[in-house]
Parts: structure tokens; C-alpha cells; sequence
């Protein structure tokens, strides 16, 4: 999609406002047009030594113009206002949504945290668009209705019109493409230095080296080096249309005040007409000039637009709902049938006719050297992945079949890249489900290791928590994350080595309870530690992508 298109799909969405704040436009303009005529009559009473009431009333209604003319202005600002809260809550709930939901070969070799950044192109989209609307809006009316009234002082104003009009569009064709083409990359860089200044502090303290620092700093440099020169060349178009921006605006000068002066002069104009074709040449400048302001910030919006974009145009799962079955209260068996996995840019498959029945409260451990494809098969099991080739049956039901939302509200999933977020302890094994009572909260506690930590806590279990987790110890983490899962009541668990961070006294007891065949889930984890095999109904161990 191109920038102009999500720029069309973007006025398309609210376009009954866009209709009113033109609407508010076209009243506005032709009040002002009334405005000079009002003046011109004006100057002729005085010209003429007459002070009578037509005038007094004349005086009034060019005021009341005035005013009415500022009244559609705060319409338009507050509909502008409407627009831009609807802008940030849809690419809020836009991004908040996608990310749960792209398709993971889609963020394969993207890094989310940094798209995630492109969010905040939604105040350059908020600002950008509402003052587009006003003031290209009011802009285009004053032109036309400027020239359409000169054109009632002389017919040689037309033709003076068509030229101008045909000049900005010259000017407009001529400065777009490369206008649009040096703000995408310039933004392209910008990114990468707010990216690679993002990594500096993730990594914070492995850059107090000085090899790492002075590394970080010449990195830095060079991409500094790249925006600033994708900077320059943005700023070469925009200089090159502020010059055009000047000729235009005297050819305009000189033009009509020279044909103004003819026409004077040769009597087919009075003074009155004069001063307020005066006036409507002043307005039209005043007009081109936010025309041509106007089109810098249009190439700012076209770019965050496609900065959005970058999320918005990712794949996401997608149900059929007239095919997708739910899964109801009845027991779960998974079946691998001929799986075969290969990552994208990958020609060598991960995994590899994968055939395996996981049966209801199966404690299942999957075995296997780093890189055989124990924490694929967990993905795909959960369906995080797509198999390449081969199907994945759920109670002898092809997956694709099945309402994902509803599968994945059964199971409890726990990646190694998975950690705390930015809330209370409480918020993070919760999610704020009303329905979890403190009894049960507390018996994840306990079983997870974890009470004895809560208590020495001087806000217990209201203690925020930074994201990530940063002010407590890894093997908390791990035991808070276990504990979510837990509190979900999970049908099928499905864990990627998750007490690796967690003391072996501890763990034997995690692993004892988790592993315990009266609680009514199935488990499947992918660990190396041996206390998980020892409680395992069975056992699989992978080489090469296959079951050995």
C-alpha cells in the first residue's frame, strides 16, 4: 500500500467529519467573500462624505462576518479534536491487538520492541492531519473563492487564475515524489538511531567497557551521519519550494496589483474595488503560503503513515468462524502427524515428520541437545508456529479447524522469552481476573516457592514491578510466570525449560508439584534438568529434528 493510499483510507474512516469541517470551510469562505465587498461599499461612503445609517449597518454586517468567520473556526477545531482522539485510540487498540496476533515468520527477523516504537508517528498523524484539514482546507477555499470574486471585478482575473492555479500544480508535481522518497529516509534513519540508542540502554551495563563505549559512541556517529544526510537532501526540496514558493508569490503581487492598476486607471475599477481586490490579493498570498507549509507537513504525515504501516501491513492470524469448533469441557488429545518445520530463510527443516499422541494428564519431557527442535515443537504445539508441511490434530480434529482463541484459553504456555511486566506482582499473576480467589492465589504461592519471598515485601503482593522484572532476581520471575500459568487452570501446560534460573532445592519441589498426576492437567516441557524425567510418564528425545 502507498503512502497516499493510507492516506486516502485515512480520510475514508472519518470522512462525515472531514465533510462538516469542509462544510464549515465553504460557509466560512463565502462569508469572507461577502467581507471585501462590505469594505469596498464602506470606502465608497466615506470616499463619498456620507456617514448614514447604510453605512452603520454596513460597518455591523462586516462585523458580524467576523465573528460568524471565527464561530466555524471552533467548530472545526473541535471536530479536529474528535479526529485526533479517534486517531490515537484506533492505533492504540491497533497496535495492542496486532502484536498478540502476528504471524510469527512475520517477526522473525523483526525485533517488537523496536516496531512498537512506531507508535508514536500517531501524534506526528494526530497533529499532522487535523492542521491539514484546517488549514489546506481554508487555503484551496480562499484561492478559489479569491479568484472567482476578482474575476467579477474583470474577466482578465480568470485568465489570471487559470495560469496560477496551473502554476502551483507544476510546482506541487514537480517537488512530491522526491519530497516523499527524502522524508521516508530520513525517518528510515531517524528510527535506527532511536533503535540502536535503545539497545545502549538495554545493555547499559555491558557498555561501561570502553571498548563498548567508544563502539557505541562511532556506531552512533555513523547513523547520526546517515539521518542528517537523508536530513540535508529533505531539506534541498523543502529550500527548492520556499524559493518557488517566493516567485509565485511575486508574480501574484506584481500581477494583480499591476492589473489592478491598469484597471483603475482606465476607470474600469473605482478605488473601493481597489482596496478590497487589495485585500483578496493579500488573503490569496496568505494562502499560498500555507499551501506550501501545508506540503512539508503532508510529506511528515505520508511518512508516519507508512512508519505505522510497518506494523499495521503484518500478517496476523485470521479465523473462519463459520468452520472453526470450540473446544468444550471434554479432555484434550494432541497428535503430531508427519510435522515438518523449516524457519524462513532456512533450508535445513528444525524438525522433521514429527509423529506423536499426547494424551490427557500426560506428563510428557522432551529431551534433546541445544538447537534439536524442543522449544519448535512447544511452539508449534501451542500453535505460535505454522507447521511447514504435516498437520496437528486436536481430538482428531485438523487445528486449522479449531477456534484458536479458543485452544489457547486452555493451555499455559511459558516461552524462555517470556518475563514480568510493568504492574504489581498482583496485576502479573493475575491479569486482574475477578474470578481468582485469595485461597487459590495463595496455594500458587506456596507451591511456587514464593510466600516466603511476598513477605518480605512491605507491599506484598502490591509491589509494582518494573518491566522485565529488573529490581528482583531471575528466579522470581520464573516463579511469579509459573504462578500466572497456574492461576489460568490450564488444560495442557506447556513449558520451555522454565526453573533453569530457579535453586535445585526449590525446583525439586516446583517440578514435584507440577509434575503431580492428581492435578488435572497434561504437561508437556522441553528442560534438561533430570528431576523432571523422573516424574514423566514418558519421555522423547530429539536429534537432527527427528524423534530418536
Amino acid at each position: 500500500m502507498t503512502p497516499l493510499e493510507r492516506f486516502k483510507n485515512l480520510i475514508l474512516i472519518d470522512k462525515k467529519d472531514i465533510y462538516q469541517i469542509f462544510l464549515y470551510s465553504i460557509f466560512g469562505g463565502l462569508i469572507s467573500l461577502t467581507l471585501p465587498l462590505g469594505i469596498q461599499s464602506i470606502v465608497n461612503f466615506i470616499q463619498a462624505g456620507k456617514v448614514s445609517t447604510s453605512w452603520g449597518i454596513l460597518v455591523i454586517v462586516v462585523v458580524i462576518g467576523v465573528i460568524l468567520v471565527g464561530v466555524f473556526k471552533i467548530m472545526q477545531y473541535r471536530i479536529t479534536e474528535n479526529l485526533q482522539q479517534k486517531i490515537f485510540v484506533r492505533s492504540s487498540f491497533d497496535f495492542a491487538y496486532r502484536f498478540p496476533k502476528i504471524k510469527f515468520n512475520q517477526l522473525y527477523n523483526q525485533y517488537p520492541p523496536e516496531l512498537a516504537n512506531r507508535f508514536f508517528d500517531t501524534l506526528s498523524v494526530q497533529k499532522g492531519f487535523s492542521k491539514l484539514l484546517l488549514d489546506i482546507s481554508t487555503a484551496i477555499l480562499q484561492i478559489v473563492f479569491g479568484m472567482i470574486l476578482l474575476s467579477l471585478y474583470h474577466p482578465f482575473f480568470i485568465l489570471f487564475g487559470i495560469i496560477l492555479l496551473g502554476l502551483l500544480y507544476i510546482i506541487f508535481k514537480a517537488n512530491f515524489k522526491t519530497g516523499l522518497d527524502t522524508s521516508l529516509k530520513e525517518s528510515k534513519y531517524k528510527y535506527k538511531v532511536a533503535h540502536w540508542i535503545q539497545e545502549i540502554a538495554r545493555n547499559h551495563l555491558s557498555f561501561k567497557n570502553q571498548n563498548l563505549f567508544e563502539f557505541s559512541l562511532e556506531k552512533n556517529d555513523n547513523l547520526v551521519s546517515d539521518y542528517l544526510n537523508y536530513r540535508e537532501k529533505h531539506f534541498k526540496i523543502l529550500k527548492r519550494q520556499f524559493i518557488q514558493l517566493v516567485g509565485f508569490k511575486t508574480i501574484i503581487t506584481a500581477g494583480l496589483l499591476i492589473i489592478g492598476g491598469i484597471l483603475v486607471l482606465s476607470e474600469q475599477m473605482n478605488i473601493g474595488q481597489f482596496v478590497a481586490a487589495e485585500i483578496i490579493i493579500l488573503t490569496i498570498i496568505t494562502a499560498v503560503e500555507k499551501l506550501f507549509s501545508g506540503l512539508e507537513l503532508f510529506y511528515d504525515v505520508l511518512t508516519s503513515l507508512e512508519k505505522l504501516g510497518a506494523v499495521a501491513d503484518l500478517e496476523v492470524e485470521k479465523e473462519d468462524k463459520l468452520q472453526n469448533f470450540l473446544i468444550d469441557n471434554e479432555a484434550i488429545t494432541l497428535e503430531a502427524k508427519n510435522i515438518t518445520y523449516k524457519y524462513p530463510e532456512s533450508e535445513t527443516p528444525i524438525l522433521n515428520r514429527i509423529n506423536l499422541i499426547i494424551r490427557p494428564k500426560e506428563r510428557l519431557v522432551i529431551k534433546g541437545e541445544n538447537g534439536s527442535g524442543k522449544s519448535t515443537l512447544i511452539r508449534l504445539l501451542a500453535k505460535i508456529v505454522e507447521p511447514s508441511s504435516g498437520i496437528l490434530f486436536i481430538n482428531n480434529i485438523n487445528i486449522n479447524k479449531i477456534n484458536i482463541s479458543n485452544y489457547r484459553s486452555k493451555i499455559g504456555l511459558i516461552t524462555r522469552d517470556d518475563s514480568t511486566f510493568e504492574g504489581s506482582i498482583l496485576d502479573n499473576i493475575t491479569c486482574q481476573n475477578k474470578n481468582i480467589t485469595m485461597n487459590e492465589i495463595n496455594h500458587a504461592l506456596e507451591k511456587m516457592q514464593l510466600i516466603d519471598f511476598i513477605k518480605t515485601l512491605p507491599l506484598g503482593l502490591d509491589t509494582p514491578l518494573f518491566p522485565g522484572g529488573k529490581q528482583i532476581n531471575a528466579s522470581v520471575v520464573q516463579k511469579i510466570i509459573l504462578t500466572r500459568c497456574i492461576l489460568s487452570k490450564p488444560e495442557i501446560i506447556l513449558l520451555e525449560d522454565p526453573i533453569n534460573k530457579i535453586d535445585a532445592k526449590q525446583s525439586v519441589k516446583i517440578i514435584e508439584f507440577l509434575m503431580d498426576k492428581n492435578n488435572p492437567w497434561t504437561l508437556v516441557v522441553s528442560a534438561g534438568n533430570d528431576n523432571w524425567e523422573k516424574h514423566a510418564s514418558s519421555t522423547i528425545t530429539l536429534k537432527n529434528g527427528q524423534i530418536v
